[in-house]
């Protein structure tokens, strides 16, 4: 069965300079079976309700500014699968989760981005789930829950956010030894609680975490971390490091 994932996208200019992620991401994909589709969540798709991508042949979405023009011309073709997305969608509904297909929905970076690199040939159907952050984590746990079963189908669930995500304290000379102690205390913190299986604690993050507020000063780049643990199983570390001096790039699965 395949485990469930939580990738650490990073910038956008992942795509281009994969850096440690790269590799990380290759050898876990020779590891594990290849998916017969992915549903993913990405931190970069935010609403109100709760909406599922169900076109048959998504966009590749440039959602940011500022970057060379390489990375504007980068296209991540792989179909959707509207027949996959109905599934979700009632498996959601038996859960007591109401949600709404989006046939318009492209593949914004937290979803084209991390799967650039994992899986180059973008020959696998991809499914979104929006993110609906206002209600936090409790929430993201019940939608991996409720979609868990998939795996057994060969269904790859992903979780893509940051374990880190605060961009106005980066350090954009800093090298990849360079770790601010109060992102690293905030990792080690969060990792602690994933391998004691501590969800009440999880789920409180916002108050026992140390510098919770300054790591993440919203949630929505934790949040799909929560999707990815209530849909999988036992936790791993499949790779840890930071960039900018603390923008978090781990890579975790849940088997």
């Amino acid at each position: 069965m395949l485990p469930s994932l939580f990738i650490s996208h990073g910038s956008p200019m992942l795509a281009l300079e994969p850096g440690a992620s790269g590799p990380a991401l290759v050898q876990l994909a020779s590891r594990m079976p290849r998916p017969t589709a992915i549903v993913i969540v990405s931190a970069h798709w935010e609403s109100q309700a709760l909406r599922v991508s169900s076109g048959a042949r998504p966009q590749t979405w440039h959602d940011f500014r500022g970057f060379p023009p390489a990375l504007y011309s980068v296209e991540y073709p792989a179909p959707g699968d509207p027949v996959l997305a109905r599934t979700v969608i009632a498996l959601l509904a038996a859960a007591g989760l109401e949600a709404q297909a989006d046939s318009e929905r492209p593949f914004d970076h937290g979803t084209w981005v991390p799967l650039s690199l994992l899986y180059p040939q973008a020959d696998i159907p991809v499914v979104q789930i929006s993110l609906p952050s206002r209600h936090g984590p409790a929430l993201q746990t019940r939608i991996g829950r409720a979609l868990a079963a998939l795996r057994g189908q060969g269904v790859l669930l992903i979780g893509s956010g940051s374990i880190t995500h605060n961009l106005g304290e980066l350090d954009w000379q800093a090298g990849p030894h360079s770790i601010q102690p109060w992102a690293k205390a905030f990792r080690d913190w969060i990792v602690d609680a994933l391998a004691s299986d501590d969800e009440s604690r999880l789920h409180d993050y916002r108050q026992q975490a140390p510098f919770a507020q300054r790591n993440h000063p919203s949630d929505e780049h934790l949040l799909p971390l929560f999707f990815a643990r209530g849909a999988g199983g036992a936790f791993q570390v499949e790779h840890g490091g930071f960039t900018y001096g603390a923008l978090g790039m781990d890579i975790y699965s849940f088997a």
